[in-house]
């Protein structure tokens, strides 16, 4: 058979002499090493095989195995997330790198520093059309579509300069997942082992940075001032300047997303992920000063670039590109937040500041009528996320998949209290959540996992469930149970009075938990949800936690556009 005669062709050439000699294979280990990739997540093929034996040998990387390519690379996304480290996912080539591409769009729109390693066609057969295995029409083309690079090595012995370019282009802002392509003749081809010694040209490293002096002025006459904090506040590692600054100028804070946990959501100035909420609109309206920190204010966080944010705007990011990309700003600070925050508290030691007390405590009180505002449109979900916060330790990593109760008070309702604790699906679509989760865990094995996800969504990944049993990843799924693709349900409703192909025919999701060794319960009231989730955190397993919505208690959205849930009481 072809296959058969392409796949010898493919393995036998180097077997002798392979455990000895250095190899494209090695090279990329090596790399990966000098990086500091401590594990990698993939699905071994005949096309990486190379790679992964290299790794065996070398014994210093642990190897993740996922159950599809687009599992593996959400692993490695949220590894990466939960980390502050490069994620490193393997993939095969042409299908298995194209079974790959939603996982990374979604760290794309995320801007999660991932290197994707997949195959490709053997070097002189790569654009012939003569279907090799696993050909694909234009791989790089496919793969440029959906990263933020993409590159295809040429010459072996190149191997680690063409390493380092892409894991550079990885993790310098704006940061985003890149792939490379390696030929399947490469990988095993022998090359000489040798040194390749950058040299950095003698310089001062002192950060310099020039702050005007009416930055700090207008800081210092503020009376409403709101700080807008994003994720580039978590991934410089500006969280204690960030409160630093809070603590001086006493401002309303507000946080994109992807920023929950800059500041921990118990602070009594911390508003949070409530953007959308008339309240904070209000203020942003009445402002006199935004502080925006690494936010990329997105069309769905701003109500589609909507909202009033004040001409006195101070920009805070790494990336220049930023600079008046979505809102206008009077000044962009283009620097690491870290440093740029460190210099304007540094400058401001010497101020007096006077807060105006009225607003702080205008402040604290939009930050507990946003909240009272959600409760009251929810119903007993309220006392469910009251329950998961008294519940579970305060460094809980909470991941919330693409689900009504994840988008509605999930990400709202359950306070975040350090960087890198929440993760969501930035780009929105469903079914990451639970490779997320095992992610995550792996990447932080001493904290509790909990992933929010709904039935449909959790459906388009459920094979990854073994995966968390074989690598002993002990996450918590809260499984929100309505029978359908909820959110679609009712937009459908909304704009057509009539909808379809949204409810779903399920399995019994306790027995497909046990079947895949988690532990597992159904739930039907908030009294049960308390007890099921003791069990599960007492638990040393993977554990799954099914609500019945209907016996709960349905969510519905009132408004596609803002995301505004109702609650309808169960029937009967």
């Amino acid at each position: 058979m072809n296959n058969q005669t392409e796949f010898t062709a493919v393995a036998e050439p180097n077997v002798k002499g392979y455990l000895t000699e250095f190899t494209v294979a090695d090279a990329i280990v090596k790399e990966l090493l000098q990086a500091g990739v401590e594990a990698v997540f993939g699905i071994v093929s005949i096309h990486n095989m190379p790679i992964y034996d290299a790794i065996l040998r070398d014994g210093n990387i642990r190897t993740v195995t996922a159950r599809g390519e687009s599992g593996a690379v959400n692993m490695a996304d949220a590894y990466a997330r939960a980390t502050g480290k490069l994620g490193v996912v393997i993939t095969s080539t042409g299908t298995g790198a194209g079974n790959g591409a939603g996982s990374l769009s979604e760290t794309w729109n995320s801007g999660t520093p991932v290197l994707h390693i997949t195959g490709e066609a053997d070097s002189n057969y790569i654009g012939t059309d003569q279907r090799y295995i696993h050909e694909a029409k234009d791989q790089l083309k496919a793969m440029e579509g959906v990263n933020k690079a993409a590159f295809l090595l040429k010459r072996p012995k190149q191997i680690i300069p063409f390493m380092r370019k892409a894991i550079k282009e990885a993790l310098t802002v704006p940061t985003g997942p890149v792939t490379v392509s390696i030929p399947t003749n490469f990988q095993a081809q022998i090359i000489p082992n040798n040194q390749l010694i950058e040299m950095e040209a003698f310089q001062n490293h002192e950060v310099k940075l020039n702050i005007p002096a009416d930055v700090i002025e207008r800081i210092v006459l503020a009376k409403r001032p709101i700080i807008w904090a994003g994720n580039g506040v978590i991934a410089s590692g500006a969280s204690e300047e960030l409160q630093r600054l809070v603590n001086k100028i006493q401002p309303g804070v507000v946080t994109s997303e992807s920023g929950k946990g800059s500041i921990p959501e118990n602070h009594p100035l911390c508003i949070g992920n409530f953007t959308l909420s008339p309240q904070v609109e209000e203020l942003l309206k009445k402002s006199d000063l935004l502080i925006s920190v690494g936010v990329r204010f997105r069309g769905s966080e701003t109500n589609g670039w909507t909202l009033p944010v004040p001409e006195n705007h101070i920009n805070i990011d790494l990336n220049p590109n930023a600079f008046n990309r979505n809102f206008d700003t009077l000044y962009t600070l283009n620097g690491d937040a870290k440093a740029v925050l460190q210099g304007i508290n540094r400058l401001l030691d010497n101020k007096e500041i006077h807060p105006d007390a009225d607003y702080v405590d205008e402040v604290k009180s939009v930050r507990q009528a946003v909240r009272d505002d959600l409760r009251s449109q929810i119903g007993p979900y309220g006392e469910v996320a009251d329950i998961m916060r008294e519940q579970l330790p305060e460094n809980t990593v909470l991941v919330t998949d693409v689900t009504i109760p994840g988008y509605t008070w999930g990400n709202k309702l359950f306070d975040i209290y350090e960087p890198r604790d929440y993760l969501y699906m930035t780009g929105g679509g469903i079914g990451q959540g639970l490779p997320m989760a095992i992610g995550a865990q792996i990447g932080q094995p001493e904290k509790k996992v909990v992933l929010i996800a709904g039935d449909g969504g959790f459906m388009v990944n459920s094979n990854e469930m073994i995966s968390a049993i074989q690598e002993d990843a002990p996450i918590i799924v809260l499984l929100f149970d309505d029978g359908g693709y909820g959110i679609l349900r009712y937009y459908q409703e909304a704009a057509y009075g009539r909808r379809i192909s949204v409810d779903l025919k399920n399995p019994d999701f306790v027995m497909l938990a046990k079947s895949m060794g988690f532990e597992s319960e159904k739930v039907r009231s908030v009294d049960e949800f308390k007890a099921g989730l003791a069990n599960a955190i007492a638990s040393k397993k993977p554990y799954m936690v099914v609500v019945d919505v209907e016996a709960v208690g349905v969510l519905e959205y009132k408004d596609s556009d803002e995301y505004i849930a109702t609650f309808r009481p169960k029937q009967g």
